[in-house]
């Protein structure tokens, strides 16, 4: 799978968001052609075509794209009475890839599709077009893959000839292979596969005169059959031309009948040969998937409403233990010793703190299915996917920190009612302290979390809301529980000048959180991003401080200050939300390929285990489990001595397409560990993965 080795995913998105006849990428030049040079009155001959020049070094995937690779899909939308025919694939390539081989098109190719307009076709009064609408993927590849798609749009006018695109079509027809005999439909009675042992022995009779003799290139038109880079032998006795051409030890099919194309100075020709003798078993297993048809992977199973319940609420208490919520234990710390000998503070802070957090997670999970029955793909932790998010969440720990460490007093800002009014009611910094609690701790999943956050989504919006309720209740209980126990009151040390130090200290694990908000926003939009965000945060500072200047100075000092951050923001603010260059955080990394749709797949019909790692840089346990345990060296040399194959489905920007394979495991968030291999169903390890976990189940390899 050499050719897959990096993949990114891109999809085309128009600035007006209407299709076009071009799409542009940075690897090809995709346009959508017509030709009728009749007009496009029922009965005339209409073709359309996708016609992509792809960049020097780049290439894209035949019907059978070889050892790796996807082919070329189109998908038509076409008015009531019109029909689109299959892909007139032209005649492709051997392309040679280390010791694999694929089959595909570099340069320009144009592959034509036949209209077929029926007498029921009945265009409007006004209207005196065809609108023909396509959809089309391709998987464009030199070194590392780029899944790519795009979305085209053209009409065709009912009367006059359209023949600009003459040349291109004509060209494309004498590039498809020709039947071997005419008027047979492709068969060759005279002609056979026979399947001898791991060989397979073809036998061509009726090929034209001007090639006997020749050295022909073979494509066979089903995937999964040969071993495409392997050495073959042919020869000609007389009129018959014969191969024989070795056997994928993964094969994942079995024809009956055999449609190839055998080609000699660019000129192909397509014949279908009856296979005789019985196939081999596979390697991989009987009549694998094909590239084409990849294998289904089995379901996972689902939960109960009360089992999703009971795993909410256990995996919300697990929550605390987390690392994702390391950061937020200093803001739990200081309202404990703001409250060590009142009992009532303990208390109100306490049921405030549980408000906030259950309260907290109704919203997230309230907006989460507003917007997935909107039509958005999205899961656990998508508003960390938004860098506007991040950035925000960075700049509230900045002012945070400076206040811990004793730079301002959020009093100091406040009219005098509303400062009044805070030390009258302290519940509402606890329940603030909730919210913020939620907001930095549900990025991350934690044991028995995840399957019930994966059922959520298929549950009514009710019972589904009671699902993240239930998150909030085992969150908050832990700190409920021991703000309502006398005995842990006790056990806190005296109010005293200790206190100021203590809040001092506290501050360092907020500007930590910045640090690991700044690291995330970098993945996310690059270098540029997260330095334009510390200069933003470093001029934020530098505000704050001038308001807690005295007498004239405070005016002058804050109005520059504000003045500068204001140019800032103009000046760097767009590099915030900016996407970093594709491609810059999805290469390959090692033992490790970058996922994407259809790769498991892929693996697995070449009889491939695969275990893959859903991750994002906004998740402190998936970080935290990637440099221990995926980085210990006797999981690495378990890997290595099963052969599985890694891959690594980056979360850190929003990827609608992780977001479906989680979903088909019953996930909603990241991490996500999952161990395939073919003819079992999926094993799903545990959010927090150790080293012993992971050994035992490569056990079943």
């Amino acid at each position: 799978m050499i050719g897959l080795a990096a993949c990114g995913v891109v999809q085309i998105a128009l600035a007006d968001g209407a299709p076009k006849a071009v799409v542009t990428t940075a690897q090809v030049r995709a346009e959508l052609l017509a030709h009728a040079p009749d007009g496009a009155d029922p009965g005339k001959a209409v073709w359309v075509g996708l016609q992509i020049t792809h960049q020097p070094n780049w290439h894209t995937y035949w019907k059978n794209p070889g050892d790796s690779g996807l082919p070329i899909t189109v998908q038509w939308t076409l008015p009531a009475g019109v029909s689109a025919g299959d892909i007139a694939w032209p005649l492709p390539k051997k392309i040679p890839i280390g010791n694999l081989a694929n089959y595909g098109f570099d340069g320009t190719v144009l592959l034509p599709v036949p209209l077929t307009i029926t007498p029921d076709f009945k265009p409007t009064p006004a209207s005196s077009e065809i609108d023909v609408r396509l959809k089309a993927n391709w998987l464009v590849c030199r070194q590392e893959c780029i899944p790519e798609e795009g979305e085209f749009a053209l009409k065709i006018p009912l009367k006059g000839s359209l023949a600009v695109n003459s040349a291109a079509f004509n060209a494309a027809f004498a590039a498809q292979p020709r039947p071997v005999i005419a008027g047979t439909g492709g068969v060759l009675p005279e002609s056979s596969a026979q399947i001898e042992g791991s060989l397979i022995k073809l036998a061509v009779q009726g090929l034209p005169v001007s090639l006997r003799g020749k050295t022909l290139d073979f494509f066979p038109e089903t995937p999964e059959v040969i071993e495409t880079a392997a050495k073959w032998t042919q020869s000609w006795n007389g009129a018959v031309w014969n191969a024989q051409v070795p056997l994928s030890p993964q094969r994942g099919n079995s024809p009956a009948l055999m449609p190839v194309v055998l080609a000699a100075d660019g000129q192909g020709y397509r014949a279908e040969l009856k296979v005789l003798g019985d196939w081999p078993r596979p390697l991989a297993g009987d009549a694998g998937p094909s590239a084409a048809a990849p294998v289904a992977l089995p379901a996972v199973p689902a939960l109960t409403l009360w089992a999703a319940l009971l795993g909410a609420l256990l995996g919300g208490m697990i929550l605390n233990l987390m690392p994702c919520v390391f950061p937020v234990l200093a803001i739990k710390v200081m309202s404990f010793t703001r409250h060590a000998r009142d009992r009532r503070g303990h208390r109100v802070s306490g049921l405030a703190y549980s408000a906030g957090v259950v309260i907290s997670f109704l919203a997230l999970g309230l907006l989460m299915l507003g917007l997935r029955s909107a039509g958005e793909q999205l899961g656990w932790g998508f508003q960390l996917q938004s860098p506007v998010v991040v950035a925000a969440l960075a700049a509230l720990f900045t002012v945070m920190g400076l206040n811990l460490a004793g730079l301002f007093e959020f009093g100091q800002f406040l009219p005098g009612r509303l400062s009044t009014l805070e030390a009258r009611n302290p519940g509402v910094n606890a329940f603030l302290s909730g919210v913020l609690a939620v907001a930095i701790a549900s990025p991350c999943t934690a044991p028995f979390m995840g399957a019930s956050l994966g059922l959520a989504l298929a549950l009514p919006a009710l019972q589904a809301l009671l699902v993240f309720a239930s998150i909030g209740v085992g969150m908050a209980l832990p700190f409920l529980a021991a703000s309502l126990v006398p005995s842990v009151a006790s056990m806190l040390p005296r109010p005293g000048p200790w206190m100021v130090t203590f809040r001092h200290a506290m501050a360092f694990p907020m500007f930590a959180t910045v640090v690991w908000l700044l690291w995330v926003l970098g993945q996310q939009t690059g270098i540029d991003g997260a330095g334009a965000l510390l200069a933003l945060l470093v001029a934020l500072s530098a505000v704050l401080w001038s308001l807690t200047l005295g007498g004239r100075s405070r005016v002058i000092v804050a109005g520059v200050a504000l003045l500068v951050l204001a140019l800032l923001i103009g000046a760097l603010g767009r590099n915030i939300t900016k996407p970093a260059e594709i491609g810059a955080g999805t290469a390959s990394s090692g033992r490790w390929q970058v996922w994407a749709p259809g790769r498991v797949e892929q693996a697995l019909s070449a009889g491939t285990p695969v275990f893959v790692d859903f991750t994002a840089a906004w998740c402190v346990t998936c970080q935290y489990n990637k440099k221990t345990t995926l980085a210990n060296a006797d999981v690495l040399a378990d890997l290595d001595a099963k052969k599985v194959t890694l891959l690594r489905a980056d979360w850190t920007r929003r990827d609608p397409d992780i977001t479906a394979a989680l979903a088909q495991l019953g996930r909603n968030g990241v991490p996500v560990y999952v161990l395939y291999k073919q003819g079992l169903a999926p094993v799903v390890l545990s959010e927090i993965l150790t080293v012993q976990d992971l050994r035992s189940v490569l056990v079943l390899l």
